[in-house]
């Protein structure tokens, strides 16, 4: 069975920065997937925020291009989104899944960003 737990949220003021952290599990060959950061944020559907592809590439939402980074530890089988100059927009709940994603997700992580 797939499990991903998220971590590293938090209240954080506009122009703040947030790691998250995403621990997968039950996956059994991590590096072929790619994984990707998605976010739900109040009264809105899901999205996918940002990408890391298993050849190594990434890509972006535009709306968080340039202020968020992805990266992953295939050994660790975790993945990371280093959230930079953070807007009150970004505030939503934040979840780690393959892309596409499986059918199993993690609780996620609140990012609450307000002064």
């Amino acid at each position: 069975q797939v499990q991903l737990v998220e971590s590293g949220g938090g209240l954080v003021q506009p122009g703040g920065s947030l790691r998250l952290s995403c621990a997968a599990s039950g996956i059994i060959i991590f590096s072929i997937h790619a994984m990707g950061w998605y976010r739900q944020a109040p009264g809105k559907q899901r999205e996918l925020v940002a990408v890391f592809t298993s050849g190594g590439r990434t890509n972006y939402a535009d709306s968080v291009k340039g202020r968020f980074t992805i990266s992953r530890d295939n050994a660790k089988k975790t993945v990371y989104l280093q959230m930079n100059s953070l807007k009150p927009e970004d505030t939503a709940v934040y979840y780690c899944n393959t892309d596409p994603p499986l059918d199993d997700w993690g609780k996620g992580t609140l990012v609450t960003v307000s002064s």
